[in-house]
This record gives C-alpha cells, sequence and structure tokens, in this order.
C-alpha cells in the first residue's frame, strides 16, 4: 500500500528546486466528465495513453503576483517555467475543444457559428444547436475542479485564492485567460462573455467572418494582448488586423514591431515580430511563443523574452495613445 502511494505521488507532483508541477487527469477528478467521440475528444488515444492529463505550475521562490493562468492550449513546458518566473500560477485544463470537424462548412462560414462553438466550449452552456457539450466538460468547470484538487494536494500553492469562498466558482477577477491561435481566438471570445484579468492572445485571434469581437465586452479593452508575426498567414488574410480593431486596441496605441521598439512597446496592446522565418508561413505562426520556432539571439536565448513577460505583467492601467482604424484592413478578406 505505501508503494503505491509513493507512485502516485510521483505521477502526480514533480518538484525542481522550488518550481513545482503537478499533473491530474480530468477523468479522475470528476466522475461527470466524459468523452466526445463524435469530435474525437476522449481521454485517451488509440493507443491507450491518457490524453486528459491536466497541469499545474508554480514557482514557490518567486513572489506571487495573486494571477492565475488559464492556458486554452496542450502543456508548453517552456511558456509554463516563465509563468512560474514571472510570479504567476498557471494550469491547463483539457476541455471539449475538438469541434471543428463537426461543424457543417456553410455553419462554420455563416459568420455566427464559430463564436457561438466557442463560447459552449469555454463555459459548458447551451450556445448553439451545433454541439452538446455538458457543464462538466467545458473549460470553466474543468478549471474549477482542477482547482479544489490543487487547494486540496498543494497547499503551499494557495491555490484557494481562485476560488470562491465555497468553491463554487472560480475567482474570474484573478484569471488571465490566455491561448495559441484557436486557443487565442476562444479565449477572447470567452473574455468578451465573462470579465478576466487579462487576454494574452498569440497569433489570434482569428474567425475573420465573425462580428462577435464588436460584441460589447465584459472585459475591458484595455485588457487584450496581441502577439503575432507578420508573416503568418492571420496577417496575409487581415485576420488580426480586423479582430484587433474590432476588440478596440487601436485605443491604446498603433501596432508596433517588437525587433525595432524596445518594452514597454509604447504600452501598446497590438505587438508583432518580422524576424526572418526563411519565409515559412507555418513557423512565423508558432513563432511568438517560447519554443524551438521562437526567435534566437547569437548566444542561442530567447529573443523575445521582454515581450513575454509584458504580456503577462504589464500594467493594464499603462497604455499608449490612440490611433485611427487602418481602412485598409479587411481588403484581403474573402467576399460574403
Amino acid at each position: 500500500m505505501r508503494t503505491a502511494l509513493l507512485f502516485i505521488l510521483i505521477v502526480d507532483v514533480s518538484v525542481a528546486a522550488d518550481r513545482v508541477h503537478l499533473t491530474k487527469r480530468a477523468s479522475e477528478l470528476d466522475p461527470r466528465a466524459r468523452e466526445y467521440p463524435e469530435i474525437d475528444f476522449t481521454f485517451a488515444d488509440k493507443a491507450g495513453k491518457p490524453v486528459d492529463v491536466q497541469h499545474a505550475v508554480i514557482d514557490l521562490k518567486v513572489e506571487s503576483r495573486g494571477r492565475l493562468v488559464i492556458w486554452l492550449m496542450g502543456y508548453s513546458a517552456p511558456l509554463f517555467e516563465r509563468l512560474g518566473d514571472y510570479g504567476l500560477h498557471a494550469i491547463q485544463v483539457h476541455y471539449a475543444n475538438k469541434w471543428f470537424g463537426i461543424i457543417p462548412a456553410k455553419a462554420r462560414d455563416d459568420g455566427t457559428s464559430l463564436g457561438q462553438m466557442r463560447l459552449e466550449a469555454t463555459t459548458g452552456e447551451d450556445a448553439t444547436p451545433l454541439a452538446r457539450i455538458a457543464k462538466p466538460d467545458g473549460m470553466m468547470e474543468r478549471a474549477r475542479i482542477f482547482l479544489i484538487w490543487l487547494a486540496r494536494e498543494h497547499p503551499a500553492g494557495k491555490w484557494d485564492q481562485f476560488l470562491n469562498a465555497d468553491q463554487s466558482a472560480v475567482r474570474w477577477d484573478k484569471v488571465i485567460i490566455a491561448g495559441s491561435s484557436h486557443g487565442a481566438t476562444s479565449a477572447a471570445r470567452f473574455a468578451k462573455h465573462q470579465r478576466v484579468d487579462r487576454v494574452v492572445m498569440f497569433c489570434g485571434p482569428r474567425d475573420q467572418l465573425e462580428s462577435w469581437q464588436g460584441f460589447p465586452s465584459a472585459t475591458p479593452a484595455n485588457r487584450f494582448f496581441g502577439f503575432s508575426h507578420v508573416l503568418d498567414g492571420g496577417w496575409t488574410g487581415d485576420h488580426y488586423c480586423r479582430s484587433w480593431q474590432m476588440l478596440g486596441l487601436h485605443q491604446f496605441g498603433p501596432i508596433v514591431d517588437v525587433d525595432s521598439t524596445a518594452a514597454p512597446f509604447g504600452n501598446s496592446r497590438r505587438l508583432t515580430t518580422q524576424f526572418d522565418v526563411k519565409g515559412d508561413a507555418k513557423r512565423a505562426h508558432s513563432s511568438v511563443v517560447p519554443g524551438s520556432a521562437a526567435a534566437k539571439d547569437e548566444r542561442g536565448g530567447h529573443r523575445h523574452e521582454a515581450v513575454w513577460k509584458y504580456l503577462f505583467t504589464h500594467p493594464v492601467e499603462a497604455v499608449g495613445s490612440a490611433v485611427p482604424i487602418d481602412p485598409a484592413c479587411g481588403e484581403n478578406l474573402p467576399k460574403r
């Protein structure tokens, strides 16, 4: 019995110095959690390997900022290490987000279905007739259940500060919702619906035919931060410039090239890079997130360290000067 208990602890918790990395399967945390094989959303892959493992990271030697990052993509160790360095708590949750394949092409381009599907996947509430995602399988509930477990299993991390008194809800006012690409778009859609402390959008948002980016927002516009590469297809198709303007980010400064402007980048919310990716649009898309595709300096270090820290920690009250909307943005969008 003692040996079995030791094995469970090794699987669920790893410690490097004062950085703590905890993992737990969503299917083990909540008996209400279910699979959606019709959208290839399962607890294990065809080989039986668990795919519903959720991750949490905190660095106990760094003074806490009292903010929780919820990452809406797959776990990224390089990113989570930096979030710990910034004094942030961070979790990645497994929620029902593999829904693109079930949307008919006509609905996908109708200007409303993508945003509705993102809202249902993140909230677990009925937002679209195209899906039936139960509350326990939405991001909000998966995050709450994971935080309850973290508060119990790792009290030193003070994870309970991100739950209300009876643990019936997440303290969204203390949450930074973040993601890249698909995750960035879902993060922005969720933040329009639910007020959060901050939104960090790597290579996003898109949904270029949708109107939700211009909806009244529960989260003030100055709390949205974006970063993308100019060779990313989201730029050549005007997706990013359109979404950023609809979100109102031009009110806080021009689009800033981080390779020629030092932090704090004019306090802008719209950051871009144009470092050499050898014309590779796919690399450009993923290059703005910490990892192998990111820009390196002559010593092999990451060139955008200051950018990443800015996105997650820059005071939201510090903003740049408003600039006019770019009338040329949208010229490359498909005609409906």
